[in-house]
């Protein structure tokens, strides 16, 4: 039988642009209001010959996979995008305090695994945003290609209202995508992100939420006068560090940026 499963699944790459390998995990956790399930599955870009490890959370009550004999509300959805992880991979699995507690308030979230085993490690020497702008691309098609997948597999979900959420290198793919693709966003929020500019735009809506101690570089943060020109919000921690955003966050530093992102998702 799972022979035959095999042979399935690459006949499917051969016809189709991608595919879902079978659920590999499901769980479910209690995140808040509604219980949270978790969906990880595998896309596959046969354009690029890459496999996409994605992370679903969503309500267990509203699974979206499964036909509505009536016309349901638009799910709004989050795509996370993690911080770099030298390439180990699970990485899209280590932000569940923000994602599951998304999820368990009724947003359905695609948390994307960027980097694989077989990439090449982001260098360490160099200027940042050219030594690492490949990287970010690479991040951005594969925000695009989910993006793409979610809109076949999950066509009731509220595209027209998509947020973009990302740490640290997960932050610059984001603020990246934004840039390329503004029409796809309708908001971004980014953890700490300290190499890609935000954009300097009011379509989509910039939020940033900045550690207490690894500063951005120069140009990445709008002016006082820009924020208040294009209404991006720029908050800092004051006892929350660069790598303890993940969960590796007390349940002090979880509450607060998660009562950061639910206050900016409200905001219109």
């Amino acid at each position: 039988m799972s022979r035959i499963i095999r042979l399935y699944s690459f006949f499917c790459v051969l016809l189709t642009a991608y595919f879902l390998v079978p659920v590999i995990t499901q769980s479910q956790t209690s995140g808040g209001n509604l219980a949270v399930k978790l969906d990880t599955i595998t896309l596959f870009d046969s354009t690029r010959n890459r496999p996409i490890p994605v992370a679903f959370y969503y309500p267990k009550a509203n699974d979206t996979q499964k036909p509505a004999k009536q016309k349901p509300e638009k799910q709004k959805l989050v795509i996370f995008s993690h911080g770099y992880g030298t390439n180990k991979g699970g990485d899209n699995l280590t932000y569940s305090h923000i994602t599951e507690k998304l999820a368990s308030k009724g947003y359905f979230v695609a948390s994307i695994q960027h980097e694989l085993p077989t990439d090449d490690l982001i260098p360490l020497t160099g200027v940042p945003q050219v030594v690492r702008r490949p990287f970010w691309e690479r991040g951005v098609v594969n925000i695009l290609f989910v993006l793409k997948a979610l809109s076949k597999s999950h066509p009731t979900l509220d595209f027209e209202h998509c947020v973009l959420m990302g740490h640290s290198n997960g932050g610059d793919m984001t603020a990246l995508f934004a840039e390329k693709y503004p029409l796809l966003v309708d908001k971004i929020i980014t953890l700490d992100n300290r190499r890609m500019a935000l954009p300097r735009t009011h379509k989509p809506r910039v939020y940033s939420i900045r550690s207490s101690d690894q500063p951005a570089d120069v140009g990445v943060l709008p002016s006082d006068e820009e924020q208040k020109k294009f209404g991006i919000t720029i908050v800092k921690l004051p006892n929350t560090i660069h790598n303890d955003m993940d969960n590796s966050a007390n349940t002090a530093q979880r509450k607060e940026i998660n009562d950061y992102i639910a206050r900016f998702l409200q905001e219109r």
